[in-house]
């Protein structure tokens, strides 16, 4: 079943200097110089032990580290977090003739079809064959190419097997937990890219500003009277697509699977009538949040897909505050954060991370937006 529910991106802009406006939309200002070494190639241990770069003001920031984050919250505060669970999505085939192919699955269609990147896959055209298994001469698992796919340049692959295993079983004894192509040399364990709350299978990438939280941490922001609630996005192409047009208007989110549930929206409702705050704990959470309010008109409970793209000029609408993590160079995350603190300001935040050698990327070190730093825009009425 299609992912994408065919609805569009909804922003209010509202440009104050028009330079300043034509550089938030130009792809090239979001690139910076990132020294090789500060791509984290492990994780913390233990997880709460990362830093933390808090961003008090428009002006004002500090460096702590992450299990100092309840110092930095308020009583009657609210976390969200993104519940999704990280599935074996990169498995290891051949073709036929015995040829290595490299698949990422992607997200599931129909049972058992699912759209999937394929390296090398020019060669892969409709019809071909995928064999899984260690056994080149009896697999355990094919996968037949069904379509192209023009708007990821991906494959759709329907799997079967002739074993009496059921096939998502052996789906995942056959896939490995994907690490980003930027984690070259890592020892870490698959329990390391995942968030000690993730719940749901689905993301084929993990909500990396969860992955700090431990369970000290968890009870500290408790006792101080800081409430959680959670949210389900499946990390997808929508997170890791690159944004490839000169004018960041012109890029197309691709459409993720989210899952807002009733009991999450109560808690929204109750915080913000009291006057207190919602942190979004990563950027899915934060699609996830405004990506319903947009689509619906009102923040309500919700499963299906969003597409939202944020960028400078969005009118937030439920965030107030974020926690996150370093970003990629030209990456829509990167931009989703430029429209909460302004570009220039995120811009000089990163040369001072660079500065004091925070570590980048996913296993990396981890940023929290405070309210008062915030560059909101009066939303509607939740």
């Amino acid at each position: 079943m299609p992912l994408s529910n065919g609805r569009q991106s909804a922003h209010s802009h509202e440009p104050i200097d028009r330079q300043q406006a034509n550089d938030d939309y130009s792809l090239a200002a979001y690139q910076y110089k990132l020294p090789p070494n500060l791509i984290a190639q492990e994780p913390v241990t233990p997880r709460d032990h990362s830093r933390l770069m808090v961003v008090s003001s428009s002006s004002e920031h500090r460096h702590a580290h992450f299990k100092d984050l309840p110092r930095f919250l308020c009583s009657g505060d609210l976390l969200v977090v993104n519940n999704t669970r990280v599935i074996p999505a990169r498995m290891y085939g051949y073709k036929p003739s015995g040829a290595k192919v490299e698949v990422l699955l992607l997200e599931p269609r129909e049972p058992h079809l699912w759209l999937a990147l394929v390296k090398p896959g020019r060669r892969l055209q409709p019809g071909s064959l995928i064999h899984f298994g260690p056994n080149v001469e009896q697999p355990l698992l094919t996968a037949r190419v069904e379509e192209c796919d023009r708007d990821t340049n991906g494959r759709l692959l329907s799997f079967s097997t002739s074993t009496n295993t059921p096939i998502d079983q052996l789906m995942e004894s056959l896939g490995e937990i994907p690490l980003p192509p930027y984690i070259t040399n890592s020892q870490a364990e698959p329990d390391q890219y995942q968030t000690i709350y993730a719940q749901h299978s689905g993301a084929v990438a993990a909500p990396t500003a969860g992955l700090h939280f431990t369970p000290e941490v968890f009870q500290a922001l408790e006792q101080k009277g800081i409430r959680r609630a959670e949210v389900t996005l499946h990390v997808g192409l929508g997170t890791f697509r690159p944004v490839e047009t000169d004018a960041i208007t012109e890029h197309q989110m691709h459409s993720e699977w989210v899952h807002l549930p009733q009991s999450t929206v109560d808690l929204i409702k109750e915080t913000k009538a009291r006057g207190n705050h919602v942190f979004a704990v990563g950027t899915t959470t934060v699609r996830t949040l405004e990506g319903v309010v947009n689509q619906e008109g009102q923040l309500t409970a919700y499963k299906g897909g969003v597409n939202l793209f944020i960028y400078p000029g969005y009118q937030w609408q439920v965030v107030d505050g974020l926690i996150t993590n370093f970003h990629l160079p030209g990456s829509s995350l990167l931009m989703l954060v430029s429209a909460l603190i302004g570009r220039q300001r995120l811009m000089e935040l990163y040369q001072d991370a660079i500065n004091q050698a925070y570590r980048f990327y996913s296993f990396g070190d981890a940023m929290v937006i405070l309210p008062n730093a915030c560059r909101l825009a009066e939303g509607t009425q939740l």
